[in-house]
């Protein structure tokens, strides 16, 4: 019989209320015995505990990281902390023997998402960054397009996140000191998503701007990642009141686009869980206009439902039972240099090349 695994969650502010518990405490129960949840919340640790017990009564509640390791029932950790805590923290729990879990980004350097890819080797633990984007329903549709080979060769991809927040809110995110900005924010999803369409690309070119009144972080990337057969373009504003589509993806044999961010981020928001009904549904369909039977032929392609659940149900998998986590260590590595080129490039204003460190 397989037992739960048993998660500690390392903060609960915005991104462990949210994104994490509510996940990892809904997705689903374990094959051989529909009793056991294949995850579950074993302790919260938190400077306000009065919340996390009233969400989540049976977990224990801890003042902080050093208390967390402490508990011998809690075999992964997940820091879901601001970014500038990020390696420290990470790197604490694999040298406690905990798998490890990191919000995005990883860490703010590359050569400290290396250094914590390569303790986890050492010590055989899973470090696996929070990547769950990849679980969007249109970026799985995405995905599942460009691998039927429906508009053939891809020569151009778009991949937008933009929102319309005009006003500058009193949070770490907006502060540039900790790591806060969309290239830190928003960045990692968009590099993550395309590395995984296309592999690692031969260069980086980028644009990073702070556009708003008063603002001290990115507030606008726009990051060209070059291929040799390819332009990939990746973009995120806090400035497009009026948003472009979601996707836009052109190859040799026809074109799709998509508009509207995926549905479970605001589903989360307003209190629904993965299992209720309309969850991870509602998403916009996109438009393909390809060549099909010698003729074009335009039509709505309906896209998938979201499933953040599917990141802690393959970390289960993978704690468990040893199968491989769909993200690396190494992914964590590539999106941090990525990330590091961009800055660079945005400072020097050229195009720069990507060199993978082997994790």
């Amino acid at each position: 019989m397989t037992s739960s695994l048993k998660i500690g969650l390392m903060g609960y502010g915005f991104a462990g209320a949210t994104f994490h518990a509510p996940v990892i405490e809904r997705c689903g129960h374990a094959a051989d015995d529909p009793r056991e949840p294949i995850a579950r919340i074993a302790a919260i640790a938190t400077s306000k505990p009065e919340q996390a017990l009233a969400d989540y009564p049976q977990a224990k509640t801890v003042p902080d990281l050093e208390a967390l390791l402490a508990l011998d029932e809690v075999e992964c950790v997940v820091i879901a902390t601001p970014n500038d805590t990020h390696f420290e923290m990470g790197a604490t729990a694999l040298e406690a023997g905990k798998h490890v879990v990191v919000d995005k980004p990883v860490t703010l350097r590359a050569a400290d998402a290396l250094a914590l890819a390569r303790l986890a080797r050492d010590r055989g633990l899973v470090f696996a960054p929070f990547h769950n984007r990849r679980w969007d329903g249109d970026f799985l549709t995405v995905r599942e397009l460009i691998d039927s080979q429906a508009l053939g060769r891809i020569v151009h991809f778009e991949s937008h996140f933009d929102r319309f927040r005009p006003q500058i809110r009193q949070r770490w995110r907006e502060e540039a000191s900790r790591g806060g900005g969309l290239l830190f924010d928003l960045g990692p999803h968009l590099i993550d998503q395309a590395l995984v369409l296309f592999g690692a690309p031969e260069t980086v070119y980028a644009s990073v701007k702070t556009h708003r009144d008063h603002a001290t972080a990115p507030d606008y990337v726009h990051l060209l990642l070059g291929y040799a057969d390819k332009e990939v373009v990746l973009h995120a504003s806090a400035l497009s009141a009026l948003e472009p589509p979601r996707f836009a993806i052109h190859g040799t044999l026809g074109s799709y686009v998509k508009a509207g961010l995926d549905t479970q981020e605001d589903q989360l928001k307003a209190g629904l869980r993965p299992g209720d009904a309309g969850f991870g549904g509602g998403n916009a369909a996109g438009t393909l206009r390809a060549i099909s039977d010698g003729q074009e032929i335009e039509r709505p392609l309906p896209t998938k439902e979201g499933a953040y659940v599917d990141f802690y149900r393959a970390l289960a998998s993978s704690i468990r039972h040893g199968s491989p986590f769909p993200v690396t260590p190494q992914d964590a590595v590539d999106v941090m240099t990525i990330i590091e080129l961009a800055e660079r490039s945005a400072r020097e204003g050229r195009r720069l090349t990507f060199a993978r460190e082997t994790a």
